[in-house]
């Protein structure tokens, strides 16, 4: 199933739930506007997008830094290395004061949800075993309309696994779905509330598992609501833009959990 038609799905069963809506009326309206999603047109991931990459100064300290999760953890959305999450968290990286030698790269999946992460930390810790893990993932999970605390359960065994094998673990958490412009009120509003739900249930889960926590829908959720520029064409996907917000919002914490790994070299 492609990425657009899991997205359609899922809307669909956002509409369904006709107690959010509190009316057969209300319930009718969700219907509609996840109907009216099928004729939208969403990113797809760039097959050209360096999924591996180096960036900064030769024989700086060196920082192996992966991605997983779903489609934010590839760059949906944008076009170049540079305007991914990764690529521009990588520059910032090796722009700052300790100035790493970032070696980056990416195992997430697009459509990827909480339950898919096992695989992706299976990739993850093949060969050179990486200092830093950042995970991106959650959105799918609320639009699924997902359990919290099975979405979260399953993320938090993921942050244990990587733990377990001495990897620092950044989660940056479900973003603001109310942000989202390809989805009309009321539908929004439940997305939004869902992921806040999974938001809440991922920082628990990630604490108590070990890991860091880069609250995306708090801090960056005022500046996706304001400015439509920070969303692709689709109005789903974030910009080079939008990933840059997202970027300095995961740094102060990777760049914590950097600094922990460098400890342990």
């Amino acid at each position: 199933m492609t990425q657009r038609n899991e997205l359609v799905v899922r809307l669909g069963r956002a509409a369904a739930l006709s107690l959010v809506a509190g009316t057969v009326g209300g319930a009718a309206v969700l219907a509609g506007q996840a109907i009216a999603a099928r004729s939208r047109q969403y990113a797809q991931p760039e097959l050209s997008l360096v999924l591996r990459a180096t960036v900064g100064r030769t024989g700086a300290p060196p920082l192996r830094l992966v991605l997983l999760g779903d489609s934010s953890a590839l760059g949906v959305g944008v076009e170049r290395f540079e305007e991914t999450v990764g690529g521009q968290l990588a520059h910032l990286l090796a722009e700052g004061p300790t100035g790493h030698r970032v070696h980056l790269s990416s195992v997430g999946v697009s459509g990827s949800r909480s339950t898919d992460l096992a695989t992706q930390v299976a990739r993850a810790l093949l060969g050179e075993r990486p200092d830093v893990a950042v995970i991106l993932v959650g959105a799918n999970d609320a639009t699924a309309l997902a359990r919290p605390g099975d979405a979260a359960a399953y993320l938090g065994s993921a942050v244990r696994r990587l733990r377990e094998a001495h990897v620092e673990v950044v989660v940056g958490t479900c973003p603001d779905l109310g942000a989202v412009r390809a989805v009309a009120s009321p539908l929004r509003h439940v997305l939004a509330w869902s992921g806040r739900r999974i938001a809440r249930a991922q920082t628990a889960a990630v604490l108590n598992a070990g890991g860091s926590v880069a609250d995306l829908g708090t801090e960056t959720g005022p500046v996706f609501r304001a400015d439509a520029g920070t969303l692709c064409h689709d109005g789903y996907h974030p910009s080079a833009d939008g990933y840059r917000v997202w970027a300095h919002a995961l740094l102060p914490v990777v760049e914590a959990a950097a600094a922990v790994a460098s400890r342990h070299h």
